[in-house]
């Protein structure tokens, strides 16, 4: 398969959604955040982004590798001029730069390997999304592992377009022997709406379903010191800390009340943070991110 998704950070499934991204930033732009049912890092989609995915059954587990599902992107940018190689880490790279991250899920003996391609994305936007402050979270979760990236298009020789890209890999596959194209039916569709509905759009599988994890920072603010530390579990604060100098001693104890139970996220912070002081700036909020 080959698609497409609107600007997304997309996590691992052992991922701790909140340590993997700018969360202020995403907030402010309207990027989504997407888990995925396979493991490993982060990657981030937009429409400058091809995915391809593999989906196979397999007679026994040493069927199952990321280069029988990489070597044939690799024999497909080469056909087009781009030399690309598979590192280590399973990633494609040109130039020792990232153009796909890849991961897999397997259930029995089904693999579905899937990857980005970078074609022409928006690098900028890539590298903000994704820009953490180290230190702040800790807890048990997978963390990524940062790399250069870069696009795919100005190594080719053509300047085609990306829907130009996406037509020539699917010929390039398609034309295989013993292969055929399959549309989704209505059925197909009906049921894919109801897993996006009942889990995938959901908060409580792309944040709740993190492990858990403590959250520490400090700042000056307005001439005063702030100092915040959450415990949280399943996306909900379980103890709060706020100390320093910018609440009062009154007011730092009914926002640590306040928040217990409240969901690690930009509005339900806000909302609480503004029963204890209505005029409250918003960029104090970015300091519980």
């Amino acid at each position: 398969m080959l698609w497409q998704s609107e600007d997304t950070v997309v996590i691992g499934k052992h991922q701790n959604a909140m340590a993997e991204v700018n969360y202020p930033y995403i907030i402010a732009n309207d990027i989504k955040v997407a888990r995925r049912i396979s493991g490993g890092g982060t990657v981030f989609h937009d429409a400058g982004n091809l995915n391809f995915a593999y989906i196979k059954n397999v007679d026994s587990p040493s069927q199952i590798s990321f280069s029988r599902f990489v070597q044939p992107i690799v024999e497909a940018l080469g056909e087009l001029g781009v030399h690309a190689t598979v590192s280590g880490r399973n990633d494609l790279l040109l130039d020792n730069k990232k153009i796909s991250g890849n991961a897999e899920h397997i259930f029995k003996n089904r693999v579905l390997h899937h990857g980005t391609l970078l074609y022409n994305s928006n690098l900028e936007t890539l590298g903000l999304s994704i820009k953490v402050a180290p230190g702040k979270y800790e807890g048990k979760a997978v963390q990524s592992k940062r790399s250069v990236v870069t696009n795919i298009l100005p190594y080719l020789k053509d300047n085609i377009s990306l829907r130009e890209f996406t037509s020539y890999m699917l010929k390039y596959e398609s034309e295989k022997p013993g292969s055929t194209l399959y549309d989704l039916s209505g059925d197909d569709l009906n049921i894919i709406q109801q897993l996006v509905k009942e889990k995938f759009m959901t908060w409580d599988w792309n944040f709740g379903y993190s492990p858990k994890y403590t959250f520490k920072n400090e700042d000056q603010i307005e001439d005063k010191h702030f100092k915040v530390e959450l415990q949280v579990e399943r996306g909900h604060i379980n103890n709060a800390d706020i100390s320093g100098t910018y609440f009062t001693s009154q007011q730092a104890s009914d926002l640590n009340e306040l928040l217990i139970g409240e969901r690690h996220t930009y509005n339900d912070i806000l909302q609480n943070v503004r029963n204890i002081n209505p005029d409250i700036q918003e960029n104090l909020i970015n300091l519980f991110f």
